[in-house]
């Protein structure tokens, strides 16, 4: 089997919710690109869910390049996000971007990434920034094997 080179990991789970189909077609288009869903089923206080989330993601990701989803990462277009993760892939091999819940990030997450991503300045439920995120790493493929998807 091969390594994995990308994994998604996210907190909330994608079935059954309105974003599951096209959650779903991208992954299918992208069978090497893993997705890991994080589910505490726990009733926990909020920081606490935060922590025992954010304990999850890293876990999942462990010997990863780190990408975290937050507002006040760096933005990229299509064309430079497709550059910098044919880059990260060249030079770490794994990449993991991690996804938190809707009251986002820990300390603890944010002091383990590598890096940190933004998908724009609008704010997005977690299970939408999922599927745009999704939808740009197919992008991104697209683009690097110049397939007609991208015809920015």
């Amino acid at each position: 089997m091969a390594k994995i080179r990308t994994l998604v990991a996210a907190v909330g789970k994608m079935s059954g919710q309105k974003f599951h189909a096209p959650a779903a077609e991208y992954q299918r288009r992208m069978p090497h690109v893993q997705v890991t869903e994080i589910d505490i089923r726990k009733k926990l206080p909020p920081l606490e869910m935060q922590k025992a989330e954010g304990d999850e993601l890293l876990r999942a990701s462990l010997g990863f390049h780190r990408i975290v989803l937050d507002v006040g990462g760096k933005s990229y277009s299509s064309e430079s996000f497709a550059e910098a993760l044919q880059s990260w892939h060249d030079r770490h091999g794994q990449v993991a971007f991690l996804i938190g819940s809707a009251d986002g990030h820990g300390a603890a997450v944010r002091a383990a990434a590598d890096q940190s991503l933004s998908l724009g300045s609008f704010t997005l439920p977690h299970l939408l920034a999922r599927v745009v995120l999704l939808e740009q790493l197919y992008r991104a493929e697209t683009i690097l094997t110049k397939h007609p998807y991208h015809r920015g």
